[in-house]
């Protein structure tokens, strides 16, 4: 896409990267995208249509992998279940349910006009 003066992005949405139409990311599903800098995400789309960020890198296993994880609710929180240790961590704060010492970063969401981007934190 070739921006003119028109579309130029303004700084408010320079810090927001697009990852994927909503209708793309199925409830308690996980996506992967890759934002400036290298940083990869994990996309998550709940149940009852909340989407939320985190980072994808398991801090148990040090794999980028939490966006292959099963997407749920545990005691009324929103959940990823890490697809290589199934350690639980909350999709609000990214604190870890299992060890609370241990807390994954967490990135803003917003969907505008079907799409779901991603701000840096």
């Amino acid at each position: 896409m070739t921006l003119t003066q028109d579309t130029a992005p303004t700084a408010r949405d320079a810090a927001w990267t697009e990852v994927c139409p909503l209708d793309r990311l199925r409830p308690e599903e996980g996506v992967a995208a890759l934002l400036p800098g290298g940083v990869q995400v994990a996309v998550f789309r709940t149940h009852d249509g909340q989407v939320y960020a985190l980072d994808n890198l398991d801090p148990f296993s040090r794999a980028n992998i939490l966006s292959r994880g099963i997407v749920g609710d545990l005691r009324g929180v929103p959940v990823v279940a890490s697809p290589m240790h199934k350690q639980h961590f909350d999709l609000r704060t990214g604190a870890c349910l299992e060890d609370e010492a241990v807390v994954v970063a967490t990135f803003p969401v917003r969907v505008e006009g079907g799409t779901i981007s991603v701000g840096r934190p």
